[in-house]
């Protein structure tokens, strides 16, 4: 990371902490819900607010020469240099770190010289007894036996596996997931936005990370991956969002949703965004699914 001694500070006040602005009576993180920059970026000394609320510079700025930041840090860290005895296999860029390997041998093989092999005549099998060939049988078809009962205990789990998971696959892969009455209206009505109170479409984007309610809906609905339907990809890639970030985010979606990642993202570099700016990305991706299930927001508990 930046040496803080040397990194340019746009607030006097809040100088103990980069990621910290002053409101007028304290030192508050810019930040929300623990953003990290983006791969090949860093967040800007106090996310570039001065202490009159002043803006210098975005909230961030790309990596400069010899640094990297791989989307999981909030500066940019100086690259390493490859320990004694290892080459550089990859350069260091932006988004990711120096890779080093071992180098390659230019001294060619030692020729291995081998003594002429001796062959010998292995002693003569001997017979097998007549009274031993009933034993033999008796193995040969226990065995088989019990090779056919494990190929059928293996192909019935199988199938029972695949019967199982059929409701789970159908429900993220093919639309069968039942949808409120509200949007089955709203695909009715070509107004969908219509739907939202103009209080709730001019409030701030935070309120839809806020409501778990309507956030677990929109997940719901983004973030499977469905053959034709645009999803949370779609959405980050309007959002301006690196194609690098976008798939570093589905490769966490085990721990954390990207749904959440993108909003979370989209409210910490641009914090004026509204619930409207969501309804016109989403009507850009025809989801007007997702845009009825943002009727859940109420304009008398909206925050504004």
């Amino acid at each position: 990371m930046r040496s803080l001694v040397t990194m340019w500070w746009h607030s006097d006040i809040c100088r103990s902490d980069p990621k910290t602005r002053w409101n007028g009576t304290q030192c508050v993180s810019c930040v929300r819900n623990r953003y990290t920059a983006p791969p090949g970026r860093e967040l800007t000394p106090n996310c570039g607010y001065d202490d009159e609320g002043g803006i210098h510079e975005p909230t961030t700025r790309p990596c400069g020469n010899n640094t990297f930041n791989d989307g999981t840090r909030d500066f940019c860290a100086p690259c390493s240099p490859c320990p004694s005895g290892r080459v550089v296999s990859t350069r260091c860029n932006t988004t990711a770190d120096t890779q080093c390997a071992l180098p390659r041998s230019r001294s060619s093989p030692a020729i291995q010289v081998t003594e002429p092999q001796r062959f010998t005549v292995p002693p003569p099998a001997l017979p097998v007894s007549n009274s031993h060939m009933p034993v033999l049988w008796a193995v040969s078809s226990l065995l088989l036996v019990f090779i056919m009962l494990a190929a059928v205990a293996v192909y019935t789990r199988r199938k029972r596996g695949i019967e199982r998971l059929k409701p789970k696959i159908s429900l993220l892969f093919q639309g069968s997931y039942k949808r409120p009455s509200y949007v089955n209206v709203a695909f009715r009505n070509s107004d969908v936005e219509g739907m939202l109170d103009h209080t709730v479409q001019s409030a701030p984007l935070q309120t839809v990370l806020d409501n778990l309610d309507v956030l677990e809906e929109l997940v719901i609905l983004l973030d499977p991956e469905s053959r034709g339907i645009k999803n949370t990809k779609h959405l980050a890639s309007l959002c301006s969002f690196p194609s690098t970030w976008i798939t570093y985010t589905y490769s966490m979606k085990e721990s954390k949703s990207p749904l959440k990642a993108v909003l979370e993202g989209v409210t910490s570099r641009n914090p004026d965004w509204t619930v409207g700016h969501l309804v016109e990305m989403l009507k850009r991706m025809e989801r007007n699914d997702a845009i009825a299930a943002l009727a859940k927001l109420r304009p008398d508990v909206v925050n504004l």
